[in-house]
């Protein structure tokens, strides 16, 4: 799927559907695009069909609430961190609605949360200033990082390497077999005061590397050399909000919603801006992903919006 220019200008919402007057704070893509699953402010969960662009399930997490939800590589299981009672990751099963796991350890709020993209390994990052490693199918933690100060954390597309963003001014990049040992390589970024990194991700060629911030930045970095290669500006965030950034599938463009409703998109390569697109979202857009198998995207403030071509390129 190879994107240009003018393809991401022609893009326009297809349908928007009014959840509840609570922030989506959270979806996810399942792995063959066929469904996505948020979850929002008032615990609730929802399962969305995207063929049809319409929601066909909701589930709701009342007690321990629920952030950062993610699809594991079976389409009817997720696991998700809580944002009440515990800081427990729970593994969820959409089938029959069920935990099949709970994953204790984290002593304060999990702020990161990734899946491997091979595997049943996930990492969470928390604000107890650890980085944890876990396999879907123990219960106990198979590694623990210390890296001081608030962590994002995110696999590379082969699941082989993982990275960790610390203290919003260096990544450290782990080698998943051998993490212990620590990283192999430290990339130090210039410390911005006002602001926090929020998100880490990798583009799915594996060369690039997205910091996603509650300022009025975002930064592409180069994921073998450590260079900024772009920071990209000129979108509101005046009130400190955590926006996701995404890149699109073919690692050739980077998105990123902003407090007043609208998405504005880059030229990975040339840093030039390409599109501002008017989602008409009530508030600040904090999901924002395409789909990895078709030609779609969604976001989502306090309602989900799903987005489609108008034209053919």
């Amino acid at each position: 799927m190879k994107l240009a220019d003018n393809a991401l200008r022609s893009f326009r919402v297809a349908k928007v559907f009014r959840e509840n007057s609570d922030k989506i704070n959270c979806f996810d893509f399942s792995p063959n695009g066929e469904t996505l699953i948020s979850s929002s402010d008032d615990d609730s969960i929802v399962l969305y069909d995207c063929h049809e662009g319409k929601p066909k399930r909701t589930l709701y997490s009342k007690k321990y609430g629920v952030d950062l939800i993610r699809y594991t590589h079976a389409a009817n299981t997720v696991v998700y961190s809580s944002n009440k009672i515990d800081d427990t990751i729970r593994y969820l099963s959409l089938h029959d609605n069920k935990y099949i796991r709970y994953f204790p350890g984290h002593s304060k709020r999990v702020v990161a949360l990734s899946m491997s993209p091979v595997d049943d390994t996930f990492i969470s990052g928390s604000l107890d200033k650890t980085i944890r490693l876990w396999d879907l199918r123990s219960p106990n933690c198979q590694g623990l990082m210390h890296p001081q100060g608030k962590p994002v954390c995110s696999f590379d597309p082969e699941g082989l390497i993982f990275a960790a963003g610390v203290n919003s001014e260096m990544v450290k990049l782990y080698d998943l077999r051998s993490f212990d040992k620590g990283p192999f390589t430290t990339f130090k970024m210039q410390y911005d005061r006002t602001c926090e990194w929020t998100g880490l991700k990798f583009s799915n060629d594996g060369k690039l590397i997205l910091i996603a911030t509650n300022g009025g930045f975002i930064r592409l970095v180069d994921a073998f050399k450590g260079a900024v290669l772009h920071t990209f500006t000129g979108y509101n965030n005046s009130k400190a909000v955590t926006l996701e950034a995404s890149f699109t599938p073919d690692s050739q463009f980077i998105m990123i919603g902003s407090e007043d409703g609208k998405i504005h998109v880059w030229n990975g390569e040339t840093g030039m801006k390409v599109a501002v697109l008017d989602g008409k979202h009530t508030g600040p857009i904090t999901c924002l992903q395409f789909n990895p198998k078709f030609m779609t995207f969604a976001s989502a403030c306090s309602n989900m919006a799903f987005w489609l071509p108008t034209i053919d390129d």
